[in-house]
């Protein structure tokens, strides 16, 4: 049995499992507005769940798109001289090191420039 409320049209507002002082009645599990509630619920965090997925992706791929341009940039304050590399933390240094060399080895900046465009975005 569940303890129920429901509005003024008579459609479900409130179901829980132990009674409450709003309920207005119970329902046998197998009730058709109970099967119905379920559904609906069931279906809503389905939604739910897959709009937060999507944000979810949007944002790492964001992510991997701002770790790009922060490599960028700290390339750019290293070879300008305005920070040394030895001024990061170690753990920094041997990652920036790691993906420098990544980088060149896969020729450095100019693989990320299509055929037809100019220079960096």
């Amino acid at each position: 049995m569940f303890y129920v409320q429901r509005n003024i049209d008579g459609q479900l507002m409130r179901v829980e499992a132990e009674a409450y002082a709003d309920s207005t009645e119970t329902l046998a599990a197998d009730h058709p507005d109970l099967q119905a509630w379920f559904a609906s619920e069931v279906m809503a965090t389905s939604l739910t769940q897959l709009k937060q997925l999507k944000q979810l992706k949007q944002l790492k791929q964001s992510d991997l798109e701002m770790i790009r341009v922060l490599d960028d940039l700290i390339q750019v304050l290293i070879g300008k001289g305005v920070i040394l590399v030895t001024d990061l933390p170690a753990a920094a240094q041997a990652k920036l090191m790691d993906r420098t060399q990544a980088r060149e080895a896969l020729g450095g900046l100019s693989y990320l420039l299509d055929e037809d465009e100019d220079g960096l975005i």
